[in-house]
């Protein structure tokens, strides 16, 4: 109700702010902590849809996940931006890798720490295999399918040479698209080749800077109010959650098992850039 009164009288400029924290993948694979355009799609409609709005922030820490859902996400920011014509205005915390730098590409401009880790512009695909597993403890693997690619890079199989060819096609064609993206939305404001650029690496805000990977460093409050006045209000707009959610309940027993399972490979996804 204060902010209500507040706004009613004194009018402060106003920036919504849109946190992007997570694994990017569809569904709810990773829960309340994963990206989805499903779980978004109402927290950006209403980001957009702020009255009065000068810009909307963006404040990302996600190492990537779903390019699928990736694109998604950042395209639907865009058609609200455009519909709406509000600036966007990305601030990496943490990190912004992979998937997650693609959805700062959204953004009109991106802001970092010197410390955040922004880049990894490339495509990976990591699996296990157990064939020798299997064999040793006496189980013998059965699969029937119709069609002789069907069950490529099965991880109870030795491996294929023709399926890694095969994955390594598709990486191509997904990884072309991302740095079809990079450049479209950064343009003439990316320096260094291409090897460099799009080879999968990371680095430092500091050095993303000096490759065009971000317009400058800086945090988000700041920078927001060194644009917009001390005055500006930054409320963040999330989705509503239910009163156990809140405190990490509600999970479902026949849930455990994948959710765990979620959290660990998480956890593996995380530690690729050190945090």
């Amino acid at each position: 109700m204060f902010n209500w009164i507040t706004d009613r009288f004194y009018r402060f400029p106003i920036v919504p702010v849109v946190r992007l924290s997570g694994i990017i993948a569809a569904g709810g694979r990773f829960g309340a902590r994963g990206l989805s355009l499903d779980a978004l799609s109402a927290v950006l409609n209403k980001a957009f849809g702020t009255k009065g709005a000068k810009a909307v922030a963006l404040a990302i820490n996600s190492p990537g996940g779903s390019p699928v859902q990736s694109a998604l996400i950042a395209k639907r920011i865009r058609l609200l931006a455009k519909e709406k014509n509000i600036p966007v205005i990305a601030f990496v915390e943490d990190v912004a890798a992979s998937g997650g730098y693609w959805l700062a590409c959204a953004a009109d401009e991106i802001v970092a720490d010197p410390a955040s880790i922004v880049g990894s512009i490339g495509v990976v695909s990591a699996s296990f295999g157990f064939q020798d597993l299997i064999a040793r403890i006496g189980v013998e693997r059965r699969v029937h399918t119709s069609g002789e690619r069907k069950a490529m890079l099965d991880p109870f199989r030795p491996e294929d040479p023709n399926d890694v060819e095969r994955l390594k096609v598709l990486q191509t064609e997904i990884h072309g698209d991302f740095k079809t993206w990079v450049r479209e939305r950064r343009g003439l404001r990316l320096k260094g080749s291409d090897d460099a650029l799009f080879s999968g690496e990371f680095w430092t805000g500091r050095r993303a800077l000096e490759f065009g990977l971000i317009d400058s460093l800086g945090d988000l409050r700041s920078i927001l109010q060194a644009r917009y006045g001390q005055k500006v209000r930054l409320p963040v707009v999330a989705a509503r959650r239910s009163f156990l959610a809140r405190f990490g309940l509600g999970t479902r027993f026949d849930e455990l098992g994948s959710t765990t399972l979620a959290a660990i490979e998480e956890r593996q996804i995380w530690q690729r850039f050190g945090l």
